[in-house]
């Protein structure tokens, strides 16, 4: 009678265990999209703002020449 007891607290333990496993990986998943999303705007602005003070300072060039 404790073997069952010991075998179902096993299963039980292994179940959970898997459950967690497996609901950390799309957790994971989830994490890394976002992180990658927030790269992307990232890179996006900082491409904008350096496009930006390159036409600034193309502006600037072409103001002194004349």
């Amino acid at each position: 009678m404790k073997n069952v007891f010991k075998f179902g607290f096993l299963g039980l333990a292994l179940s959970l265990a898997i459950a967690a496993c497996n609901n950390t990986t799309s957790q994971s998943e989830e994490t890394a999209d976002s992180l990658t999303n927030e790269i992307e705007a990232e890179v996006d602005a900082v491409t904008d703002s350096i496009d930006s003070i390159g036409s600034r300072a193309i502006d600037s060039l072409d103001s002194l020449a004349q």
